[in-house]
């Protein structure tokens, strides 16, 4: 099915042959003139079938004895095809929060997941013709996707060279759209936007998985702080060469190094010990 335009005519043009035809139908009674006002009074019936109002951002699908003559999508009162069924379809914008979805990342963890999704329809014959409730039809499909979207990456990952749910969550977003509008294109529904709305690990793992971010959080601060200690060190070092301040031999470099990296790495206040000679 494809969506096309039914043939329709100015409303209150309508009404205006409605009301004369039954003027003239009231007046041929009067004069008991019966065999000419029936005529009149069946071109009123008929007429009158065919007055539908169409509100704004709406569309009406008609179809006359099973048969689908277009549809209707101007705004206002129109007559069109007599004894015929118009179907309303609305074409605002609407929006669809998912409930919150139990599933398994790539990595089998287990997690929530949610999702709004903003569609409208764009071909109303699809809408009413192609699906059976494509309201239902919507929220089935949508859960669908945002199940398999989920499945298909991490939730996070410790070297931060994937793509997951977490990091990428604009990217997660896109293709989640993608794989809706594809899936709901036989709906005659446009996909306008996808967004995640709820991202959590589940509850029965989610102390573990925050233990270890917490780990990763750690290893990485450490990471860091040997990296400027071993930087400084080495600073330290060539300035005292290079001023000549001091002549030191391998051994006592080895012994400053070991003392600023204990002095930066340490997380006490690090305690100087004062050297104040020999016995011998």
């Amino acid at each position: 099915m494809k969506e096309r335009k039914a043939w329709y005519v100015n409303g209150f043009m309508g009404i205006l042959v409605v009301l004369l035809s039954a003027g003239a139908g009231a007046f041929f009674f009067v004069q008991q003139q019966f065999i000419i006002g029936v005529p009149f009074i069946l071109a009123v019936v008929i007429l009158a079938s065919g007055i539908t109002i169409v509100q704004p951002n709406q569309a009406q699908v008609v179809i006359f004895f099973g048969q689908y003559l277009g549809t209707i999508r101007d705004s206002g009162m129109f007559l069109t095809t007599p004894f015929t069924i118009r179907k309303t379809v609305s074409l605002r914008v609407r929006n669809f929060n998912s409930k919150k979805l139990k599933v398994n990342d790539v990595e089998g963890n287990p997690i929530e997941i949610a999702a709004v999704i903003v569609f409208k329809v764009v071909d109303s014959a699809k809408a009413i013709f192609d699906v059976d409730h494509y309201e239902e039809f919507v929220e089935i499909q949508s859960e669908t996707a945002i199940r398999h979207v989920a499945t298909k990456y991490p939730y996070d990952t410790l070297e931060d060279v994937e793509l997951t749910l977490r990091g990428n969550a604009d990217e997660v977003a896109n293709e989640l759209a993608r794989e809706l509008q594809d899936r709901l294109q036989v709906a005659g529904v446009e996909v306008m936007e996808a967004r995640l709305t709820h991202l959590a690990y589940s509850t029965e793992i989610a102390s573990a998985m925050l233990q270890r971010q917490q780990a990763s959080a750690i290893l990485s601060a450490r990471k860091k702080i040997v990296e400027g200690a071993v930087t400084m060190a080495q600073m330290a070092v060539e300035q005292l060469e290079r001023d000549g301040t001091l002549e030191l031999d391998d051994e006592r470099k080895v012994n400053m190094v070991n003392n600023i990296m204990v002095s930066i790495i340490s997380d006490r206040g690090t305690q100087p010990v004062v050297n104040t000679g020999s016995l011998y």
